[in-house]
């Protein structure tokens, strides 16, 4: 049997019950994927064409890599996730607001929520948008979609409890020069202040339950109303960050008007072009790669990193550099992301893949180039009657989403 057979088989069976081992299977399924290509790249050498058994196991191993990556990405999202529901360390007040919001979710008593949301001066009522969650539950949604949504992993996080963050930079340089040490000085110009404004939309879910559910004192219902939004929120918010048209969502990075590198000015995202429309060029790939990385001035490429959907960094996967080896890196542990070139490789499947055109490959350093704003607060209206005999949860959250810094990313273009 062949090993990517093999490790198709443990990937069905027992692959997903522990992270080493499900690491381990991926480690050797990319040296059985690099010594492939190897062949390929020999057998192209050779006779100007690669053998289609060799083609085939190749395609068959990117399978395999995906399906192993995706195991290994949720068994170490498992094991880092804080367990749900209350803790020792809890105040007075938070297990009082827990037992609040339980009883208003289970039998939609919701004395107590209102008592509670008046002493601390909040507008929420049932009639108007529901209750606040439990602030534990709150940073448990929170830190969920940090692990879930790739972009909010590596960009900048702010939160606020207004609707609207501003956000002032310096348009210009400020004046500054030499002088002697007892010479007179001139007044030095000051530069005009303008702000980015990041305004925060409603993002909203609606899990439901049964009553029976509800009625079951077993059921910890914080964790399960996160566990039930996190992931829907979570796809949202990827796909807003990266190509959101800012009407009632985020404003993605890839929305902003893009110009050539070369023309860059602020409030334009910059991009490299491959030189072939649709792929990278035949000869010296990697030197786009390298390209791009150097495009970013060297204050951001200290903490940038590329981004790429899946299909892209399998294309990606078979470089090499100018001295035989492999430009992209797997992780050293369960957890770490791959490197290429020397700088990590954030998967986003949000972005485009390789075709004419697309920016197909961002890189930079989001965490200064990209600002995601949140709202502070996590809202549960219950809605016993619409959907009966089903209680459906109105769950909402405000999420904002823009370019804060237009010289931090870079994109490479698919194009001629």
């Amino acid at each position: 049997m062949l090993m990517e057979e093999q490790i198709e088989t443990k990937v069905a069976t027992t692959g997903a019950t522990n992270l080493n081992h499900a690491f381990d299977d991926l480690m050797r399924a990319l040296g059985e994927h690099r010594e492939a290509n190897d062949r390929r790249l020999a057998e192209i050498e050779r006779r100007m064409s690669a053998d289609v058994v060799t083609v085939d196991k190749l395609a068959r191993l990117d399978a395999v890599i995906a399906q192993q990556g995706r195991i290994v990405d949720e068994l170490a999202l498992k094991a880092a996730r804080p367990p749900l529901g209350g803790s020792s360390a809890a105040t007075v007040g938070d297990r009082e607001r827990k037992s609040a919001f339980d009883a208003y979710v289970r039998r939609g008593a919701d004395t107590a929520l209102q008592a509670l949301e008046a002493k601390a001066l909040s507008a929420g009522t049932a009639s108007d948008g529901g209750y606040l969650v439990p602030v534990e539950t709150e940073a448990t949604v929170n830190r969920a979609l940090r692990d879930l949504s790739p972009i909010r992993a590596i960009a900048g996080v702010r939160q606020v409890s207004g609707s609207t963050f501003q956000k002032p930079y310096a348009v210009g340089d400020m004046a500054a020069g030499w002088v002697g040490e007892t010479a007179s000085r001139t007044q030095t110009g000051t530069p005009s202040l303008a702000a980015l404004s990041f305004p925060t939309m409603e993002l909203y879910a609606m899990p439901a339950a049964t009553q029976t559910l509800l009625d079951d004192a077993a059921v910890d219902i914080d964790a399960w109303i996160a566990e039930e939004v996190r992931a829907a929120f979570a796809l949202q918010e990827g796909q807003a960050f990266v190509t959101g048209d800012g009407v009632n969502k985020p404003k993605g990075f890839l929305a902003y008007p893009t110009v050539a590198n070369a023309s860059w000015s602020w409030g334009n995202v910059g991009y490299l072009a491959t030189g072939t429309a649709g792929s990278f060029p035949a000869a010296s790939p990697t030197d786009k790669l390298i390209d791009l990385t150097f495009s970013v001035k060297a204050a951001y490429r200290a903490n940038a990193r590329f981004v790429m959907n899946r299909a892209t960094l399998a294309v990606i996967r078979k470089f090499k550099d100018s001295a035989g080896q492999y430009i992209w890196q797997p992780a050293g542990r369960p957890g770490e992301p791959s490197s290429l070139l020397g700088h990590p490789v954030a998967e986003c499947e949000e972005m485009p893949g390789i075709a004419a055109d697309a920016f197909g490959i961002a890189f930079g350093d989001f965490s200064r180039g990209y600002l995601v704003v949140d709202r502070i607060g996590i809202r549960v209206l219950r809605d016993p009657y619409t959907a009966k005999p089903y209680v459906l949860f109105y769950t909402t959250k405000r999420v904002g989403g823009g370019i804060q810094d237009f010289d931090a990313i870079k994109l490479l273009k698919f194009a001629a």
